[in-house]
């Protein structure tokens, strides 16, 4: 049940009836938005209508308002609605308004806030597709948590969604991973090999590549010329990473749909050249120079004359080159066949989770997906900022393991899987984050993941534990927690939890369409806010405890809204991908 979706058809049906707005056209009359008001005095809804709907109307923001605020109350349904301001309208519901949604919370349990938004599109989310030349740093941990967080939203908000990662296995970078293993390899022999050469991979994490090679292969890749033993050594090592790669992942609980191999856009079938060529005979390749980057300087840049895309046409600040001087290909024009692949596949729909090291890349990569689809798909970029990782307030020195910086698995092993996850998502995706390692792992109000778990458990424990202490000679049972009178909750600490409770489903849609899971956590955190300090305020006042051996009837409403509350927290900590416990040890 969404409240805000009965009012908005409520309100839609006026504008469709009311003269001033009745000849506007449906997507003009969509324009008006319903929200909770800031002030909670003012209401529980409040519409800016009449403010954005005066202009096309021919009519003074007030004087609509009062229109519009006059049809409302016709219906019956709303027993308080004013016009504030220069024509907002702020609406009071009916104490039974939220009855209803506690009802339905409790009646649909884990799909209470699912949402019919996305209409079953289809969505491509590509998130982490970490080079596999080591093992994942902690901001890599950041973009994965943020895309999998999304995904997990987007798909309870009614979009069919694949989640995928993006091997990088062709090009430089794993040719040189290939010769760090290597030099393991020789030393797993025993050779005298030396320190790690210069442009290799120095970190410990390639010792059981180099072992597995040597006991697969024994010396005779030592005996091979480097063009015959690099495709061995270079398919075991990214086989090796990778595996490592998942066991990471897994350990915090992300799974893909699809791993994608770039080398796969090669062969058996070039796609790359496939693009170019298609692009070639759309016109919309030419042979040009470029003039060299103002400022900083663009790796892509070559004074000469070369293959170029007209990005600009689409949007890009200037025309990209899609072929190296070598003829091979740029990571541009296979990123373009990457992404023409995903619409290939069906996927207009395109969110791609970065780092905030590519915001320089995602013009170009915009451009590219609105040429090679012909504008019917769309690419989406969202960012993740830089993760500084603290303990006590003091900088964390880096691993030994990975040689250069903090690995994921490190921080995963020190503080679990729920607080990295819930911490992760405590900011929005392009703002940079502090993460504590000491405080995420306090029990106290100030560690949201504990103080938000807590409320769950609280929930728990009064539902099922204390209850069934209390009235164990004439047991409670579900049903006639489910059939409770609501109307004896009256307190305005529980209306607080009702209210809080009615604005879920719009939280998701929120939260889905702006594609920012950090709501989900703001919001939990303030929930069990409320529901601790109603907690509290029973230990001085008897009549608001949860259970009252001596008002039963009071009782069974206090336990239908606690078990409310256990539900929205639960259904909010599934999404964020993080447990709700029962128990807190």
């Amino acid at each position: 049940m969404n409240i805000f979706h009965a009012f908005s058809a409520d309100l839609q049906a006026v504008l469709a009836d009311l003269p001033a707005t009745a000849s506007l056209a449906p997507e003009i009359r969509a324009r008006a938005t319903v929200e909770p008001p800031r002030d909670p005095a003012h209401g529980d809804l409040s519409t800016n209508a009449a403010m954005v709907l005066a202009k096309e109307a021919g009519s003074n923001p007030r004087a609509l308002a009062e229109g519009i605020a006059g049809k409302l109350r016709e219906t019956g349904r709303y027993p308080r609605i004013e016009v504030a301001g220069p024509g907002f309208i702020n609406v009071g519901l009916a104490p039974v308004a939220f009855e209803d949604v506690l009802r339905a919370t409790i009646a649909a349990g884990p799909d209470f806030g699912r949402s019919p938004l996305g209409q079953g599109r289809a969505v491509n989310v590509e998130y982490v597709s970490a080079n596999p030349t080591g093992p994942m740093h902690v901001g890599h941990g950041r973009g994965a948590v943020y895309g999998d967080a999304l995904a997990n939203l987007l798909d309870f908000a009614g979009w069919k969604v694949t989640r995928e990662y993006y091997i990088n296995d062709a090009g430089a970078q794993v040719d040189v991973l290939a010769r760090s293993a290597f030099h393991r390899y020789r030393e797993a022999l025993g050779r005298d090999v030396g320190p790690v050469g210069e442009g290799l991979y120095p970190g410990d994490y390639l010792i059981p590549a180099g072992k597995a090679l040597a006991e697969a292969h024994g010396a005779a890749l030592e005996s091979m010329p480097e063009a015959e033993w690099l495709p061995i050594v270079r398919a075991a090592a990214i086989d090796a990473m990778m595996a490592m790669i998942r066991e990471d992942l897994a350990a915090i609980d992300i799974r893909h749909d699809v791993f994608f191999s770039e080398a796969s856009l090669q062969a058996p079938v070039d796609q790359v050249a496939a693009t170019i060529g298609d692009f070639r005979a759309r016109d919309l390749i030419y042979e040009g120079r470029l003039p060299p980057p103002k400022g900083q300087k663009d790796e892509d840049w070559e004074d000469r004359e070369q293959t170029l895309f007209r990005a600009t046409a689409f949007g890009d600040d200037v025309d990209r080159p899609l072929l190296k001087s070598d003829g091979g290909y740029t990571y541009f024009a296979s990123d373009i066949a990457y992404h023409a692949n995903k619409f290939a596949r069906g996927f207009a729909e395109m969110i791609d989770v970065w780092g905030a090291d590519h915001g320089g890349y995602v013009k170009r990569m915009q451009a590219a997906v609105k040429a090679a689809t012909a504008g019917k798909g769309a690419l989406e970029v969202r960012l993740c900022q830089l993760v500084k990782l603290m303990r006590n307030g003091e900088p964390v020195k880096m691993s030994k393991r990975a040689g250069d910086f903090v690995t994921l698995r490190d921080v995963i092993d020190e503080v679990g899987r729920d607080a990295i996850r819930f911490m992760m998502l405590d900011r929005k995706n392009d703002a940079e984050l502090e993460f504590d390692l000491a405080k995420v792992i306090e029990q106290s109000k100030d560690n949201p993941v504990f103080y938000v778990q807590y409320a769950h458990a609280r929930c728990a424990s009064v539902l099922d534990r204390q209850a069934k202490t209390a009235f164990d000679s004439n047991p409670i049972s579900v049903a006639e927690i489910h059939g409770a009178d609501l109307s004896v909750l009256r307190d305005e600490g529980e209306r607080a939890l009702m209210r809080m409770i009615a604005q879920y489903p719009r939280l998701i849609e929120q939260a889905a369409a702006t594609r920012e899971p950090h709501r989900v956590v703001f919001y939990l955190y303030d929930l069990a806010s409320a529901f601790h300090g109603l907690w509290n305020r029973g230990k001085d006042l008897p009549d608001l405890r949860f259970i009252n051996n001596d008002d039963r009837k009071g009782t069974m409403a206090r336990l239908a809204l606690v078990t409310a509350v256990r539900i929205v927290i639960a259904n909010g900590l599934r999404l964020l991908g993080v447990s709700a416990p029962d128990e807190m040890r």
